[in-house]
């Protein structure tokens, strides 16, 4: 799908034309430039490679410079390929989020959910607890529970929703609708709340 690389700037709220208030992530999209036009002759399939975030050239390797040197563009630090543009792009070109949106669009967003590390089933999984302290649960309240069965199969089967790492993921958020595009500051807002931290990169599709 067409696309742009963002970044969540965080969340704000705006007002419809029926007066309601709405809910908005403020998401940075672009600049993007064009590193890498692939074709099905060259590369055996079509893609766009974009760029985005400016890199300093001390912390790019040699193989990478000669990479955007070839493409006429200055160093950037993330590169996601997308597929099925409608316009024409070639090595170089500029995208701005006012090419490829347009307001009342629905897109899908991509992120990296925020971290929280090691966590018990009430907060990762919604589990209640026990309720009262009564039936001599002592210090179980936030316990997950019996875990299976007890000689057969004689063992934790896969699958059950117990304590351990949460967040961190790969998360996609769908049918955002847009509601306002800034282009002079190269801004969306996406009604809804965005996978991520503040300044984590996102990926905008159609």
């Amino acid at each position: 799908m067409p696309g742009l690389i963002g970044k969540k700037i965080g969340m704000t709220s705006v007002f419809s034309a029926e007066g309601k208030s709405l809910p908005c992530t403020v998401v940075e999209v672009g600049p993007c430039v064009v590193t890498q036009v692939k074709t099905v002759d060259t590369d055996g399939y079509e893609a766009i490679q974009l760029g985005f975030n400016q890199k300093n050239e001390k912390h790019t390797n040699k193989a990478e410079m000669g990479h955007f040197k070839k493409a006429g563009v200055t160093p950037r630090r993330n590169l996601i390929e997308f597929k099925n543009f409608e316009q024409q792009f070639k090595s170089g070109d500029e995208i701005t989020a006012d090419k490829v949106f347009a307001e009342d669009d629905f897109v899908d967003v991509i992120g990296t959910s925020k971290g929280k590390g090691f966590q018990g089933v009430v907060k990762r999984h919604g589990f209640g607890g026990v309720g009262q302290a009564t039936h001599g649960q002592h210090n179980r309240l936030r316990a997950p529970g019996s875990l299976g069965a007890s000689s057969y199969p004689s063992k934790v089967v896969k699958g059950m929703r117990m304590a351990g790492r949460m967040g961190g993921d790969r998360v996609t958020v769908q049918n955002l609708q847009v509601v306002k595009i800034i282009p002079e500051h190269n801004l969306i807002l996406l009604k809804g709340s965005v996978p991520g931290a503040k300044g984590s990169i996102v990926l905008i599709e159609k």
